[in-house]
Formats: C-alpha cells, sequence, structure tokens
C-alpha cells in the first residue's frame, strides 16, 4: 500500500473557521483514503466540531495550536511573536517532513511569509508565485502569479511559467501546456517594460510552449493553459473573475424566477444549468499553492466552505504522487548549468 500523503491543515484560519475547515476535512478523509490529515489548532474546539461526524479516525489527527494569526495582523511580526499559532506550527510540520502540505484559508500574508520564511524556498527560485486554477471554456487554466508578488521582474516571471507548465502537466495532466503572457493586445510590441522584456525571454526558451500574448478577455475562452503575470495584475484578473461568475449567476437565478414560464422553464433545465455552473465555479479546484517551495503551501479563500477545503487537501495528494517540487527543483539545476555555460561562451 502505498504512503498516505500527510496534510497540516489550519483549522482556526477563514472567515468560517472551524466549522467548514472540519467538515472539509472530514469530506476529504471520507473521499480518499491516500490522505490523512492533520488539524492544527484549539484541540477543544476541534473536537467539539469533530463529534458531528463519522470518520476513520486513522486518517485523521489534532496537533494543540492555542494562538490564532488574524487577518489584520503584520505578517512578519505575527509570524515571528506567535510561534504557537496555527499556521506557524503547521508551517514546521511542512519544514521538518512531519507532514507533505499545508493548507490555510487563513491571513494571507501570513501565509505567503510564513512559506518563505518557515518551509523555505527551492534553491534556485528567486520568488514563489501563488498560482490558481481558474475554470474556463475549454477546461481549466493556470494563473500565476495571483498575489505574492507585485513588483516581479522578467526574469521571474520566466521562472512562473515554467513552473506553471510543470504543475499543469503532471498534476492536471495537460501535455505540453500552452503558456501565454497577459498582456493589454497580442501584438508583440504591446505592453509595458516588464511585458516586453518578459516576451522576449519566453520566446526565447526552447523547454516551454509560449504561445505569446492573451488579453484578459481571452483567458475565460481557455486561450492558454498557464497564464504569467507579476501579482498586482494577476490579483485584478482573479477578483474580477470571481465576481463577475457570481454577478452573472445571480442574474441568472433572478431571470428564471421572474416569471411563471421562466420558472417553468427553470424547472425542466435545472439539471443541466446546473451541472454547467458547478464546472466554472471556483470552489470547484481548491485553492492556489504556493509553488517553488520545499513542501506545498496551498491558500484557500477566506471564505471558503467545506466545498474548497476538501478540493484543497485531495490536491495535495497529485502534487505529492507526481514529484513536483523534484521536478521544479530539478529545472531549477538545468536553468544554472545552462546559465554558467552561456556566460562561459559554451
Amino acid at each position: 500500500m502505498a504512503e498516505m500523503v500527510k496534510v497540516a491543515v489550519d483549522a482556526m484560519g477563514g472567515d468560517n473557521a472551524p466549522l467548514e475547515i472540519v467538515k472539509g476535512a472530514v469530506e476529504a478523509i471520507n473521499e480518499d483514503k491516500r490522505v490523512k490529515v492533520f488539524l492544527v489548532g484549539q484541540e477543544p474546539v476541534i473536537k467539539e466540531e469533530l463529534k458531528k461526524y463519522t470518520y476513520d479516525v486513522s486518517q485523521l489527527e489534532i496537533v494543540h495550536a492555542e494562538e490564532v494569526i488574524e487577518t489584520g495582523e503584520p505578517p512578519v511580526m505575527a509570524i515571528r511573536r506567535k510561534k504557537n499559532s496555527s499556521i506557524v506550527k503547521a508551517m514546521y510540520m511542512v519544514k521538518e517532513g512531519t507532514c507533505d502540505a499545508f493548507v490555510s484559508a487563513g491571513s494571507t500574508g501570513a501565509v505567503l511569509v510564513g512559506g518563505q520564511v518557515i518551509v523555505g524556498r527551492i534553491k534556485g527560485v528567486d520568488r514563489p508565485p501563488l498560482a490558481p486554477v481558474i475554470p474556463t471554456l475549454e477546461g481549466v487554466s493556470l494563473l500565476l502569479d495571483c498575489g505574492a508578488n507585485v513588483d516581479a521582474k522578467p526574469v521571474q516571471l520566466v521562472q512562473f511559467a515554467k513552473m506553471g507548465s510543470i504543475y499543469m502537466e503532471n498534476v492536471i495532466g495537460i501535455p505540453n501546456p500552452r503558456v501565454g503572457l497577459v498582456n493589454i493586445g497580442v501584438e508583440e510590441e504591446k505592453g509595458n517594460a516588464l511585458t516586453k522584456e518578459t516576451y522576449q525571454l519566453l520566446k526565447a526558451c526552447d523547454d516551454i510552449n509560449f504561445i505569446g500574448n492573451v488579453e484578459a478577455r481571452d483567458i475565460p475562452y481557455g486561450l492558454a493553459d498557464v497564464l504569467v503575470c507579476e501579482a498586482f495584475a494577476g490579483n485584478i484578473v482573479l477578483k474580477m473573475y470571481e465576481g463577475v461568475s457570481g454577478a452573472m449567476m445571480k442574474k441568472i437565478k433572478a431571470g428564471m424566477m421572474s416569471t411563471l414560464r421562466s420558472k417553468i422553464g427553470a424547472l425542466l433545465i435545472k439539471p443541466a444549468l446546473k451541472k454547467t455552473l458547478k464546472g466554472f465555479s471556483t470552489d470547484e479546484y481548491g485553492g492556489a499553492p504556493l509553488l517553488g517551495l520545499n513542501g506545498l503551501v496551498v491558500k484557500t479563500h477566506g471564505s471558503s466552505k467545506a466545498i474548497e477545503v476538501r478540493h484543497s487537501i485531495l490536491q495535495c495528494i497529485a502534487f505529492k504522487e507526481q514529484n513536483i517540487n523534484e521536478k521544479i527543483r530539478e529545472q531549477m539545476i538545468l536553468d544554472e548549468e545552462r546559465k554558467k555555460e552561456s556566460e562561459n561562451g559554451i
């Protein structure tokens, strides 16, 4: 029997903790026997929530952590001062090898800082990007960066493209994924200094499938599998994506309930519509991995419900089984060798 994938889950993080976090963790272990969850947080509170559920006790463990890092706290200070917080304690479990991955709906800043300071970066990775999977008409795309590096450099965006390609090919199963640079036009000369220089660097890469610039309006149509940008643009794209999706769903529901005829029609199309809308919901794809660390760190929305927590935990299985970190490490070593050869004129 294969070794279980061990996931530390921040039971105290997020708007709906611990109720939805614990529920999502139980749903995950009940769905897949390959995962073991360590719920990190205030033990009495977690135990009380677990009384509601039936689950295999060999797949779940509680790790007590008295403190909680709140969303509004300065991340660096919180990580340093709250050593007994659920985020810090869980991060050390990944660093020390007790767990393979960490999932949190808590403070984004604390998760990003803790990931780099505690878990640490893979040698050669300059800036780990936050990389959510977003639904498209063609399936899904990976958007990176969406929150970790608002002032990235061109060479860092190239690393994002390579790490994103590794993730999409091995975790999502898309061979030779198409890489697109998020820009204000498709022409090569379009954009600011960052995108123009990045375009030329990506164009020169022979180990990724770069297809050129991608405009924001083309993202939902699945024009590219890997979408590369710095976090300022990426976060705007992601939030707009989520907002339009939510607004459209409300409009559709309101329209279907507006008249007697529409209500009758709604009953007829409800099964097909529900299936279609489900495929375009970001909740179905789990959280955003912070790529390029020595262990897997996954950040879910602060408002995450059990469904997103469950998917975030289960996505850790493929990440571990496909040796994503090792593949990224190999890519960084290869890039360093190429750099030295270039410098030596070989």
